[in-house]
């Protein structure tokens, strides 16, 4: 029998095994439906090898049961979900419409030297796919939201390639294990691609005409001369609105890198680069595959640098840090930040600032909720509002909406104090959903950050106690019908709870 994944991963099967000549067959006589996606009843299965003795280009249950539970894909993400995901994009598409999408290069650092492979975006969320040279076609073919057939060309099964760079899956497995209904040699692309779009009446795609892999994709899609629309657009409406799986994940991300972040609060530090250390240990535990993201480590005024990654510097024992880290869970990530002081107890002015900040932070979260029918937009402004109106109690002037300006430059001292949005979306990515305006009015399901932030310069026209002092304050929100569902909380930011923790 094979994998009990793809097609057939409602059934739940413990063995697999791949055609080879030695091998008897015998067929697969039930048709089952899986999530908008038909299983077909018409492959054949051999027998008695299980699925513990192979080998794969990523993890899978048989072979990694204290990372996948049964039926899942990826972290939290089952086979079911995954087809789903497929069944809804072909329902948005025309008739005979085709999406294409391309798997990710593999990047280089240096010469030979490369990064950890990360599949695109898009690619990932639908197939659960990691492997590069790779190539996803998803073809509508009927009113129905079974009806769609999903191509997917790999990497065939290479023993010698794989001695020196690791396992990948195969073309078998793209069928038993990532539910393609057709699989493809993608050395073969050129020859076979142009049969799967004959008679498309449209293709939506991002890859660019100019990409040469894999094996030449762009240049080849450009000499059919087929009707092209851009794939983000469909895409960004599948992936902004998130699941409960995908919430999940994200909150067991949120709750073990807030867990992290408060136990950093409660060392006293004295290079930024070991309490990066610090992070990056705690974001591989708990299943977390570590950073989301390339983390701000911020002592003293380099707060005020927004996304400062330097992370070299001392952290004078009278100044705060500002840590912008996350971890990552099954391809989704957290975005946290917090501002507290090195020594453990804030002083008056770092306290009323961040007070200041933190009243505000509070306020907007509180709009992330469907029924407030408020955008991203309206909640940076409802936040730069708040702001003026704290910061003019603490002592700060010309903040006023009558008397916002300064200088000769006509530039806004809110533009200067809080120089960025108060939030974006986040999901498999940090800034998930590329293009998806802040403008739309917040629904069940969407997930953004709340950001708000105070950046002081050394400026004499700002009062002289808060020069060079900079809190922001994030915590990565789920809308929900009536209220929002915060995934962070386990990082606390009351000043008391900040205290208390030396």
């Amino acid at each position: 029998m094979r994998l009990s994944r793809g097609r057939a991963a409602l059934r739940q099967l413990s063995l697999i095994s791949y055609p080879s000549r030695q091998q008897l067959y015998r067929p697969f006589q039930q048709s089952l439906t899986l999530a908008g996606a038909r299983l077909n009843p018409f492959r054949t299965y051999a027998t008695s090898v299980s699925a513990a003795e192979l080998e794969f280009g990523q993890p899978v249950y048989e072979t990694h049961p204290h990372i996948l539970k049964p039926g899942e894909i990826t972290q939290g993400i089952t086979a079911r979900e995954y087809a789903s995901r497929r069944s809804r994009l072909a329902l948005s598409l025309p008739q005979d419409g085709v999406a294409i999408l391309a798997g990710a290069d593999l990047k280089y650092r240096s010469g030979a030297v490369f990064f950890p492979y990360r599949q695109d975006s898009n690619f990932l969320y639908l197939t659960g796919f990691l492997e590069p040279e790779s190539l996803a076609i998803i073809r509508k073919t009927g009113p129905g939201p079974e009806d769609y057939l999903f191509s997917l060309f790999c990497r065939p099964k290479d023993p010698r390639a794989e001695q020196w760079s690791g396992p990948w899956s195969g073309l078998s497995a793209a069928e038993d294990v990532f539910n393609a209904d057709n699989a493809y040699d993608i050395s073969r692309v050129s020859s076979t691609l142009p049969n799967l779009l004959r008679g498309a009446s449209r293709v939506y795609t991002d890859i660019p005409h100019t990409l040469a892999t894999p094996t030449n994709i762009g240049p080849l899609l450009k000499s059919l001369s087929l009707p092209t629309s851009p794939l983000q657009p469909l895409a960004n409406s599948l992936r902004a609105i998130k699941s409960e799986a995908e919430i999940s994940n994200m909150r067991h991300a949120g709750q073990v890198s807030g867990r992290v972040i408060t136990s950093a609060m409660r060392r006293p530090w004295t290079y930024e680069k070991d309490l990066q250390s610090y992070l990056d240990y705690g974001f591989t535990q708990h299943g977390l595959s570590g950073p989301a993201y390339v983390p701000v480590v911020a002592g003293a005024s380099r707060g005020c640098m927004i996304h400062y990654v330097h992370n070299t510097s001392t952290l004078p024992p009278q100044s705060t840090v500002l840590v912008d880290a996350g971890g990552e869970y099954g391809f989704y990530v957290t975005d946290i930040t917090r501002t507290w002081p090195v020594s453990g107890k804030f002083s008056p002015a770092q306290k009323d600032l961040y007070n200041a900040v933190l009243t505000v932070q509070r306020q907007c979260v509180a709009l992330c909720r469907e029924n407030a029918g408020v955008s991203l937009d309206e909640i940076h402004r409802a936040a730069e509002n708040g702001l003026r109106e704290q910061l003019a109690m603490i002592g700060f002037e010309g903040l006023t909406a009558g008397s916002k300006r300064w200088g000769s430059s006509g530039e806004d001292l809110m533009d200067v104090l809080f120089p960025h949005h108060v939030g974006h979306y986040v999901g498999l990515d940090v800034h998930d959903v590329p293009g998806y305006g802040r403008s739309v009015a917040l629904k069940k399901g969407h997930c953004v950050t709340v950001e708000p932030g105070v950046y002081v310069p050394d400026d004499d026209r700002f009062p002289k106690h808060f020069r060079g002092l900079a809190v922001r304050i994030e915590d990565s929100v789920a809308v929900d019908e009536e209220g929002p569902h915060v995934l962070t909380t386990e990082a606390v930011k009351e000043v008391e709870d900040i205290e208390a923790l030396r």
